[in-house]
């Protein structure tokens, strides 16, 4: 569905696509196929998740593109996870490895992500295989079937705890009423963009606040973002920290900042920030 809202007082065109039945999106995915796709992920102490992850990754990828890389991003982990992706990345072409020094934060590794990512195409998910690789293809079918500049998901049945179900719906309804933001599941880490979708995109945060201001600006921008359901998985090794209280709070800071901003000066804010392709 397509309109205009405004951001502190200038009108901008907000375009996001209503998404059809979960049966429907499993049947755009099949066959769907790029020349070329960037696909990467952030790993925060990941170490019991990465080779499986990398493995499904190399095993799933051909079927999805003529020409793939697998970029992991490690978040200054204090286990195994940057050795691992070292070695993973020495035995493997289609493989690199990029490392933060310190822990940076969940938005910090994507951007990274995005700025180190070569190709046309830029498709994440998170480190922990809460998502399939292969379910990139409903994202993928979705993108060759329209004519929308990103794909993201939206998990169809939540696999995590209460309170960070709770928390994203909380999160969902303050990005709806204070951004008119109309995605269903701002922050499923199942998402698929064209490189020249982010051509000019800048975000200021570096936490769980990240994919939130992205697509609030992508929106801004005029950029179309369709919505595709996709399966969500039990995490099997490994722990979350999303719902860690400095977390939230970080999240909650850089909401209201990017909010109080757009009611001051909205064309400088949507501005702020280090550019999506570095």
């Amino acid at each position: 569905m397509e309109g205009q809202r405004a951001l502190g007082g200038d009108e901008v065109t907000a375009s996001v696509a209503t998404a059809p039945s979960p049966a429907a999106d499993a049947a755009g995915g099949p066959g769907a196929r790029l020349p070329t796709l960037s696909y990467f992920f952030p790993a925060h102490n990941e170490a019991a998740n990465l080779e499986a992850l990398v493995a499904e990754a190399l095993e799933t990828l051909p079927a999805l593109a003529d020409t793939f890389e697998i970029v992991i991003v490690d978040d200054g982990s204090k286990d195994a996870t940057p050795a691992l992706a070292d070695a993973l990345a020495a035995a493997h072409p289609e493989v690199r490895a990029v490392h933060h020094p310190t822990n940076l934060g969940y938005g910090a590794a994507l951007r990274t992500g995005f700025a180190a990512a070569r190709f046309d195409h830029l498709a994440f998910t998170d480190g922990d295989r809460q998502f399939k690789v292969a379910d990139l293809g409903r994202l993928i079918g979705r993108l060759q079937a329209g004519s929308a500049d990103a794909v993201v998901g939206y998990r169809i049945r939540r696999a995590d705890p209460l309170v960070r179900t709770l928390y994203a719906r909380a999160y969902r309804l303050a990005n709806r009423i204070f951004f008119g933001l109309k995605v269903r599941d701002v922050d499923c880490a199942c998402k698929l963009f064209t490189r020249r979708s982010l051509e000019g995109v800048s975000v200021e945060s570096g936490g769980a606040f990240f994919s939130a201001e992205l697509l609030i600006k992508l929106s801004a921008l005029g950029r179309r973002v369709d919505e595709v359901g996709v399966p969500h998985y039990p995490r099997v090794a490994g722990s979350a920290t999303g719902a860690k209280p400095q977390v939230v709070f970080r999240a909650v800071r850089d909401f209201w900042a990017l909010r109080l901003r757009l009611w001051a000066a909205p064309r400088k804010a949507l501005a702020r920030g280090t550019p999506i392709l570095g």
